[in-house]
């Protein structure tokens, strides 16, 4: 049965903890599953996790502690000492354990590494921490299973047995040669149908996929859902099998990847959460409201420099909302497909050419639908031949400008490595309304006059 966490629950376990009853937390917490368990050391205080986490085995108390929400195992990790930490990471998979103490001061990382007892965990652990946390060597894992091509099946059975001991979950067995080159992988049913003398050669899969391990850990993501693996090898420069990326390491990629873009669509210049600071929030927010700010200053001059244009025609103002809607709609939904497209890699093959052609396309039959509609309505509630041609030919010429500046953009800063989910948000927004504001002021100017 799932468990669900709730305010009750959460009051009970308080009252538990200040009443020093070991009992009820052994009872009702210690053999919940680690995420369970994780979730409600998210939403007690300090004092309150510590105490359940002292109640936890070792090999519970590891996983949770991976469980945990980053932010709340920061300043959780920050209460405990060297010897407590360490001994989690024993417990850890090697990954885990190095996600873990990156979160550390440099100072408490090394004193936490002097203290691990697994001189093996403590190799794998120093080996990952060279990485950039961001590529393939970065996520992957150091516990996999191997046979090499030259052993008989016989053979292999017995070193598998030794090799499972340190891994938690077998997805494939790799295949390398007597310089652990990466060969291959090994059917499981080729391997149990086999006889004792039969070579590895002889049976195991050439050619697997894998990854190397300086890659972006948002390419492997991509590599790994486009094949529908659920692990894959990586490799060094000497095609050497160094590690092994699991899907949960790779969902956590795509999460961060999620997240990171969202927020700077909506503006937030750097990845925060609403438990950091007044500060910390202020400063990834406030970049992109200077921009709009900016954007509003040049637009607010744009119609003051239309101003005696509107005296006479005033019935033109009520019209600018609809202008700066359309424009804005047009270039998020623009921008917004070429960044999805761009992160599911679909669009190499088109040029960029090819591209904008299909947006004038979609955008002259929106526009001509759209302003079809704006200028019957103006031209019967107005009866205005000129303010209805104006709203009519001013939203075709924005929805062509705004979907072409919402293609063009993300394509650019995507040329040149910048996150194009920075072109789905203000950036757009606030450029399509100054020249939103332009076009329909130029082109009712023309008509009028």
């Amino acid at each position: 049965m799932q468990f669900e966490l709730t305010k009750e629950f959460l009051a009970d376990v308080s009252q538990a903890i200040a009443e020093g009853n070991n009992e009820f937390i052994i009872e009702k917490i210690v053999d919940l599953h680690p995420a369970d368990i994780a979730e409600i050391l998210d939403y007690v205080n300090l004092i309150e996790a510590q105490f359940i986490y002292r109640l936890l085995e070792e090999e519970k108390a590891a996983d949770v502690l991976v469980e945990i929400d980053e932010d709340i195992r920061e300043k959780f990790l920050a209460s405990l000492s060297a010897e407590q930490i360490a001994e989690s990471l024993e417990n850890m998979d090697s990954d885990d354990a190095t996600d873990v103490i990156q979160e550390l001061p440099e100072e408490k990382q090394e004193e936490v590494l002097s203290k691990i007892t697994d001189e093996e965990q403590s190799s794998d652990i120093t080996a990952l921490l060279n990485y950039d946390e961001d590529s393939a060597g970065g996520i992957m894992a150091k516990e996999f299973v191997t046979a090499r091509i030259n052993w008989t099946v016989k053979k292999t059975l017995s070193m598998l047995r030794q090799q499972v001991e340190d891994v938690d979950y077998v997805y494939t067995v790799y295949v390398t040669d007597d310089s652990e080159r990466l060969q291959g992988t090994l059917s499981l049913k080729r391997f149990l149908y086999a006889s004792d003398d039969t070579l590895i050669k002889e049976i195991y899969k050439p050619e697997p996929i894998y990854v190397d391990v300086n890659e972006p850990a948002e390419e492997v993501a991509s590599t790994m859902e486009k094949y529908d693996l659920v692990v894959i090898p990586v490799t060094n420069d000497e095609g050497k099998l160094v590690g092994r990326i699991t899907i949960d390491d790779a969902m956590d990629v795509i999460k961060e990847e999620a997240e990171k873009d969202y927020q700077l669509a909506s503006g937030i210049s750097e990845k925060v959460e609403s438990s950091d600071s007044v500060w910390v929030l202020s400063r990834a927010r406030l970049p992109w409201l200077l921009v709009g700010l900016l954007g509003g200053i040049l637009g607010a001059y744009v119609i003051g420099f239309f101003e005696g244009h509107i005296v006479e025609h005033a019935v033109m103002a009520s019209f600018i909302p609809l202008i700066l809607a359309m424009g804005g709609n047009v270039g998020v939904q623009s921008s917004a497909i070429i960044v999805q497209s761009l992160a599911n890699n679909s669009l190499e093959m088109d040029s960029m050419l090819k591209k904008l052609m299909k947006e004038v396309v979609v955008a002259i039959i929106n526009g001509l639908i759209c302003a079809t509609i704006a200028l019957l309505f103006c031209w019967l509630t107005e009866h205005d031949q000129n303010l209805a041609l104006t709203i009519g030919v001013s939203l075709i010429s924005v929805f062509i400008y705004a979907g072409l500046f919402g293609t063009f953009v993300p394509l650019v800063l995507h040329k040149y490595k910048i996150d194009p989910a920075l072109a789905t948000g203000p950036f757009i927004t606030t450029t399509n309304d100054v020249i939103g504001l332009l076009l329909y002021f130029l082109v009712g100017w023309a008509l009028y006059f």
